[in-house]
């Protein structure tokens, strides 16, 4: 017996068994069985139980089990449930601390964004003082590379793995990250760059321009544009469409102003790259500029009108020579092969005449034609061919003041546009003498550029603006040069889209043989607008002519045409082409307003859908054109158009456009 006691006491000091997914003493077993033992024959008596004894002492185990049973299953649930809840409160814990410390950092980095962009917004008006833009920088690189370190420690990247939250912070960290190397790996080098480097070079000195100071911004401007390149392609990487509207306002913000500083610092590259070579630094170079008339459109601005060709060598240039449309012939056919698809929507007319050699919407044959047709005049050959409107001429007599012109009369920012697009068809009635008046006024400009008397930053900022345009363009013979140029809006090529921006075409051109769209007005949206459950780009094109409602009779019969090509004095026909997104399918195209055609003609070119759009406009008629096409979104849409007077050649999205 003692024995027995014993093994009791060592099964019930050893633990545990499971019976039934039921965790049960083993001293609570050996209980159940002793007692049915005794139940069955009882020590010290000679009486054998019945069996309703027997079943009794059976019940009364069984019961006594599964209170043990029980009482283990609450003793189990409290360890698992302090296990458990010590766990939670540890990771409830450590998550707060986080949240915390990622709430601490992020404000104190979000007070260092708010000074970089209050250091950086003064940057624009430093560029032209070396001094004040050494003493910025410091400024800026503190508050950057401080945001930067705020947000990148190992909680804050840790977070970063979060659903919802991690997409905030790694937006927030990436856009950081992205700007601190602009301004480490960017404008550091250009600041050093510019405390060597004065706008001053830009003005000739004795004569000539100082070209080995121009190629020496190559090397910073090369640095410049790749690290901006890499920053603004790690922005838009970012998916926005995880975010708040709180971070990704900012986050579409720094993708914006990364890529206008991309397009700067490139223009700069370029810039370094191609001047000192067109300023002969390799040797002499003729160019001839051709001047645009924005009165009478053609698809990149004008009919060319007035001409002029100019001489580099050694960083001097020299006006050596002028021409006038009315001074070329007929050719008996195009100068220069032209495309079947460009014979099919434009005819043979750019190849004919150099009043219309831009009536095509792409520069890069539009100058080749131009070259031909001025070797074939003049015997000479020139090494590239520039084009510019009188709106350009506005912007670099912001830079060089007013001048006064051989007739005596002062030329000036505010009066040139409408002097030479509509004052002087009144003054001078011949064509000739049109030409003669403009040729004088280029002449005297670019007299006054030559001579030094424009100021550097005015100069370098009438340049940009209008190649920002598209009222600039440049097409060189050289083939490296010519390369440098691609992608650049002074290259004039057709529109070509990205993953960034889709782009449409709307080019315009005259068909009344006047001067009447001095007086038509060429409003453009774009934007993505519903269309079912899909969203479409979306494209309309209003011209308007505003011209006075007695036009045909007040107006000269230079400006109104006359009706001498069919169409009633007063009237403005327009012939537009519409070119669409290559890869986009058309939705739907519809016209509407006065004096519009009702429907559309349709070519391609090059890989666009090219729809022709005709309206016959009296005073005061207003018609619209509205293209829809289908393709993949992008986060900007653009519109690249010809350049009126007051209108520039490129219109950007500003949300869904109404007829």
């Amino acid at each position: 017996m003692q024995d027995e006691q014993h093994d009791a006491a060592g099964d019930d000091a050893v633990g545990e068994d499971v019976t039934d997914g039921y965790v049960v003493s083993r001293a609570s077993r050996r209980r159940a069985n002793d007692a049915t033992s005794v139940a069955v024959s009882a020590p010290g008596t000679d009486e054998t139980p019945s069996d309703d004894d027997i079943a009794k002492e059976a019940g009364r185990a069984a019961r006594t089990a599964r209170r043990e049973r029980k009482r283990q299953d609450r003793r189990r649930a409290r360890v698992i449930g302090i296990v458990v809840g010590s766990t939670l409160g540890a990771f409830l814990l450590i998550g707060v601390a986080g949240l915390a410390w990622i709430g601490v950092r992020g404000a104190q980095a979000a007070e260092h964004v708010t000074e970089a962009k209050a250091t950086a917004a003064t940057i624009t008006d430093a560029l032209s003082d070396p001094t004040a833009m050494a003493t910025i920088t410091p400024d800026l690189i503190a508050d950057t590379s401080a945001a930067r370190e705020l947000t990148s420690d190992p909680i804050w990247r840790a977070y970063e793995a979060l659903p919802w939250l991690g997409p905030q912070l790694e937006a927030t960290a990436t856009t950081i990250a992205a700007v601190d190397d602009v301004v480490q790996d960017a404008l550091v080098p250009l600041t050093d760059a510019a405390t060597g480097f004065s706008l001053d070079t830009l003005r000739p000195s004795g004569g000539a321009f100082d070209v080995e100071a121009i190629a020496s911004l190559k090397g910073v401007a090369q640095i410049a544009t790749d690290s901006l390149a890499a920053a603004q392609a790690s922005v838009e990487a970012i998916d926005t469409s995880q975010l708040i509207g709180a971070i990704a306002a900012p986050v579409n913000e720094v993708s914006d102003l990364l890529a206008t500083g991309y397009t700067a610092a490139d223009a700069l590259l370029r810039t370094s790259q191609l001047m000192p070579a067109f300023l002969g630094v390799d040797g002499p170079r003729d160019y001839l500029v051709m001047f645009q008339n924005n009165a009478e459109w053609r698809s990149l601005g004008g009919i060319i009108g007035a001409m002029a060709m100019i001489h580099t060598d050694a960083g001097t240039i020299d006006l050596v020579g002028q021409g006038s449309s009315s001074d070329f012939t007929r050719y008996p056919e195009p100068v220069l092969p032209l495309s079947d698809e460009i014979l099919s929507i434009y005819v043979d007319k750019p190849g004919l005449y150099i009043q219309n050699v831009t009536q095509i919407p792409d520069y890069t044959i539009d100058g080749p034609l131009a070259q031909e047709m001025w070797r074939l005049e003049t015997g000479t050959t020139v090494d590239g061919v520039l084009a510019l409107d009188p709106v350009t001429l506005s912007y670099l007599l912001e830079a060089t003041g007013p001048i006064t012109l051989p007739t005596g009369e002062q030329l000036t920012a505010e009066n040139a546009v409408t002097l030479l697009l509509n004052e002087v068809y009144e003054r001078y009635p011949e064509p000739r003498d049109q030409d003669a008046f403009f040729a004088i006024t280029a002449a005297t400009v670019f007299d006054a550029i030559a001579d030094g008397a424009a100021d550097p930053t005015k100069l370098i900022d009438a340049l940009a603006r209008a190649g920002s345009e598209r009222r600039l363009f440049i097409w060189s013979a050289n083939l490296d040069e010519q390369a440098v140029l691609d992608g650049s809006t002074i290259q004039g090529a057709l529109p070509v889209s990205d993953a960034r921006t889709t782009r449409f075409g709307a080019y315009l051109n005259d068909g009344t043989g006047s001067k009447m769209d001095y007086y038509v007005t060429a409003d453009a949206a774009v934007g993505w607008c519903p269309f079912g459950i899909d969203q479409v780009a979306t494209m309309t094109v209003t011209l308007t002519n505003t011209a006075p409602d007695d036009a045909a009779t007040s107006l000269p019969e230079y400006i109104t045409g006359g009706g001498n090509h069919g169409v009633p004095p007063g009237v403005a026909r327009t012939v537009a082409y519409l070119y669409l997104p290559p890869g986009s399918e058309l939705v739907s195209s519809t016209t509407s307003g006065v004096g519009t055609a009702p429907g559309f003609g349709t070519n391609t070119h090059d890989g666009y859908t090219v729809l022709t759009w005709d309206t016959d406009l009296s005073p005061g008629d207003s018609a619209t054109a509205t293209v829809q096409v289908r393709l993949t979104q992008t986060p900007h849409l653009e519109i690249e158009m010809t350049p009126t007077i007051g209108g520039s050649g490129v219109v950007t999205a500003a949300g869904c456009p109404t007829p």
